[in-house]
């Protein structure tokens, strides 16, 4: 039976850093996508366009089968490549911050939207590591950005259920098998935002781990909205009528994020907010409900119940939304907008660049409250609430911005493009 009080630690995590052979500035990738042959003038311009307005900077990272090839080589022996080198890489990284052995492991849990070979991903890390027989593996598909900090709440789960275990989850995208090569801009859009990545962590529900731990995970709430048919199709993976296979992103994906996300909001406010907040939550729903007078919703006063920030940056646009209507403030977005610069897009991985930025810059105090909030396909958007069980040395190694932290934050260019830039030119499908 499952014990609803056990605590759930965050013993560490690492995040993979790729070889600067693979890193690919923006010029780069505009090469690349002109010399392919595939886009017309019409998509390299809109993909130039969207380069500048991402907020992605000039050092992210391509896999080997799109920079080493003309065409890219998108093959299933170049997918494994990626997904081998980035798995591997941060599973290592992490066994060797933490001294544990694989064999310790009773719990794998990996995710990845679109790349699901066999056997699977989480079979991969079973094999690599030589796991036990009882070992129970997860492998999760589909989810988008969000599937990272889901794959955290399932752990979370299985660890009230199995007592005394470690819990390892790898988050993870796949770039090389999914390159779009057609002429539908709502599907080029994921090839300017999305680069390489991933992160795995490692939790643990043994109480003797509570002294060595980072994070303790104080609360997860999901949202789910895919009964309606219009967040279902926001984002979709199809092909175009040329038979070019891609992830379609619908004109309806910020009025979908918005919706999921204030569902997300309304149920963690329950859980954090002061009673101060709730009161005036409270009353400013019943005056707009009863319609006794024309005001504005209210926002709730997040930043007191937390001391770091760290939302999915889908993109520029989409922080730039998030800051506006949260009303947090610019220093609050830092580690978002740094990390979209540096790495991109990394899907399900890119809140554990934000933390280890966070960390990097020595901000994380003993008590701190960190709240991770990723939204992605379906639609769905998940926070999780941590709270920093010791103040974590800047100096720690094996942390993805240790060299070059002192560089940041940069100052980017004001663009004057809006998140309907994004849409306005879409081709219908």
């Amino acid at each position: 039976m499952a014990n609803p009080c056990r605590k759930v630690y965050l013993l560490d995590f690492a995040c993979y850093k790729p070889a600067n052979s693979l890193q690919c500035t923006k010029e780069m990738f505009l090469e690349r996508c002109r010399r392919v042959g595939n886009f017309s003038e019409d998509s390299l311009d809109f993909i130039k366009k969207t380069l500048e307005r991402s907020g992605l900077g000039e050092s992210t990272y391509l896999p080997e089968g799109l920079m080493r090839f003309y065409p890219p080589n998108t093959c299933m022996e170049e997918a494994r490549k990626e997904a081998e080198m980035v798995m591997f890489g941060a599973v290592d990284e992490l066994l060797a911050k933490t001294g544990l052995k694989g064999k310790e492991i009773g719990i794998v849990v990996v995710n990845c939207t679109i790349f699901n070979p066999v056997p699977s991903l989480s079979s991969m890390i079973v094999n690599r590591y030589k796991l036990g027989e009882n070992v129970l593996s997860y492998n999760l598909g589909g989810m988008g950005c969000s599937g990272g900090v889901r794959a955290i709440s399932l752990a979370k789960h299985l660890l009230q259920v199995h007592h005394n275990s470690y819990a390892l989850v790898l988050s993870t995208e796949n770039i090389t098998p999914n390159c779009y090569m057609g002429h539908d801009r709502s599907k080029i859009l994921i090839n300017c935002l999305f680069r390489v990545g991933a992160a795995a962590i490692l939790l643990s529900n043994r109480p003797s781990d509570r002294r060595c731990s980072k994070y303790q995970l104080i609360h997860t709430v999901d949202t789910h909205t895919a009964s309606s048919d219009r967040s279902y199709n926001c984002i979709f993976q199809e092909e175009d009528h040329e038979g070019h296979m891609g992830v379609t992103v619908s004109k309806d994906l910020l009025a979908v994020a918005t919706i999921a996300i204030n569902s997300n909001l309304a149920a963690l406010g329950r859980l954090i907010l002061p009673a101060s907040e709730k009161l005036r939550f409270l009353a400013n729903y019943i005056i707009r409900y009863f319609h006794v007078a024309n005001i504005e919703p209210y926002v709730p006063n997040f930043k007191s119940a937390f001391d770091h920030f760290l939302p999915h940056p889908g993109g520029k646009p989409v922080l730039d939304e998030v800051e506006r209507n949260l009303k947090i403030s610019e220093t609050q977005m830092e580690a978002s907008r740094m990390t979209l610069y540096r790495f991109g897009n990394v899907s399900s991985s890119t809140v554990w660049y934000e933390l280890a930025y966070t960390e990097a810059k020595g901000r994380v105090k003993r008590g701190d409250r960190v709240w991770q909030i990723a939204f992605g396909s379906g639609f769905k958007c998940t926070s999780l609430i941590w709270k920093a069980m010791r103040t974590v040395d800047s100096r720690e190694k094996m942390n993805p911005w240790s060299d070059e932290i002192d560089e940041f934050p940069v100052v980017q260019p004001q663009s004057t493009g809006s998140f309907s830039f994004f849409f306005e030119s879409f081709e219908p499908t």
